[in-house]
């Protein structure tokens, strides 16, 4: 979907041109390394979970057929302990000890704590009565064989990836993650301040650090000064050697805003240019067609809090289109506004701060230093809200959607 020449666009917009694009190739991967991907297809369960009926405490196994015939006494002939099979059979009045996950004996229905009975030598006394089945899992009732344990499209985290591996699961099918370059523009962004007109560079560890935190490690990573020749040249290397390429900076409308015309020097083709939303409106999207596969070009401001709003927003978004999320948006929450805001012709995307009160409701409220160039409130933000476009104060929304940070 292209929405090239159409000017400035709304939000919702933008986010729905990521769904077009092309998804990235699956491969199956062993379990451990497909952490952090996304899934290509369902996960069935090949197993019952339990694998068998087994006791749920340490205790002993007996029969309730002899408590309800008022034994209370029983005579202990083995014990079964967790990972070891072992053949104990017991009779009328007896019991065996065992241990949490250990094999249930076919014998036995029901399981006595150790902290009800008493020990007598090479018996035990059960101290109350229990009902059949008490403390035993049983065999499937988890999982039983063809259960869905993980669908298509969910993210591989630790607790999944040890949720599959204790129903037997070795390998899945996952989309691969895109290959990544960030380039930083901008003559004026510097990690040592060569001269006082510089600024220290936050792009470069955000970005980084922020792909880091999804699961994306091994980022091309570059500095570009402001310059046609010198871009021309880069650009074209990362659109031709990776899936996806992340600027910064040069996608405004100055004389040295130059990632647009170069990259439509290069071929690309615009997906869109300028989104209504406050900060980030400069923001540019536009894929470079090679022989195989696609690879896109995503241009964010360079003010850093609208590089930040732009990689919650816009990138993780766009990533999660491209390894195979149908209709990726972001996850959106509702709050009620703690206190009134101004409105403005965009929407505009805060840095706010999530409160819970006692009643559990929830309630954003704005944090102070809201312009693009200021960073300093991200230690106190734990979500970016959305604030529709309104004009006079009356027309204030009283909730409003977030996503959490």
């Amino acid at each position: 979907m292209s929405c090239s020449g159409q000017g400035l666009i709304g939000l919702d917009q933008a986010l729905a041109a990521y769904s077009t694009v092309e998804l990235r190739a699956v491969q199956t991967l062993p379990l451990v390394e497909a952490h952090q991907h996304y899934l290509a297809h369902d996960v069935l369960s090949e197993i019952a979970l339990p694998l068998f009926t087994q006791s749920a405490v340490d205790g002993y196994a007996l029969k309730s057929e002899d408590i309800l015939a008022g034994i209370t006494v029983f005579e202990l002939v083995g014990e079964i302990r967790a990972g070891i099979e072992e053949y104990v059979q017991i009779e009328s009045g007896q019991c065996v000890r065992i241990f949490t996950g250990g094999k249930l004996p076919d014998s036995a229905d029901t399981v006595a704590r150790q902290e009800i009975v008493s020990k007598l030598d090479s018996r035990i006394s059960l101290n109350q009565a229990l009902n059949k089945g008490t403390d035993i899992r049983y065999q499937g009732e988890e999982l039983s064989i063809g259960t869905i344990l993980a669908k298509q499209g969910q993210y591989l985290k630790s607790g999944l990836v040890a949720s599959l591996s204790m129903a037997g699961v070795k390998e899945v099918s996952v989309f691969n993650r895109p290959r990544i370059a960030v380039l930083i523009t901008g003559d004026e962004v510097s990690k040592s301040l060569d001269n006082s007109a510089q600024v220290f560079d936050a792009n470069s560890p955000m970005v980084l650090t922020w792909l880091k935190e999804r699961g994306f490690y091994s980022i091309h990573l570059e500095h570009v000064i402001d310059d046609e020749t010198v871009l021309k040249k880069a650009l074209a290397n990362a659109l031709d050697h990776y899936d996806l390429v992340i600027t910064t900076g040069g996608v405004s409308v100055g004389d040295y805003d130059l990632i647009r015309p170069v990259s439509l020097a290069l071929g690309a083709n615009e997906i869109f240019w300028q989104v209504a939303q406050k900060p980030g409106k400069p923001i540019y999207f536009a894929e470079y067609k090679k022989p195989n596969q696609s690879s896109y070009l995503l241009g964010l401001p360079g003010n850093p809090a609208a590089v930040f709003v732009c990689l919650e927003i816009h990138v993780f978004t766009l990533l999660k289109a491209m390894q195979g999320l149908k209709e990726a948006k972001p996850e959106w929450e509702k709050a009620s506004l703690s206190e009134a805001v101004k409105g403005d012709s965009r929407e505009q995307l805060l840095r706010m701060k999530l409160n819970v009160d006692e009643q559990g409701q929830l309630s954003v409220s704005k944090l102070k230093k809201q312009q693009s160039h200021m960073l300093s409130n991200l230690s106190e933000a734990n979500v970016i809200g959305r604030i529709p476009v309104f004009n006079d104060a009356e027309n204030c929304p009283k909730f409003i959607e977030f996503i959490r940070l």
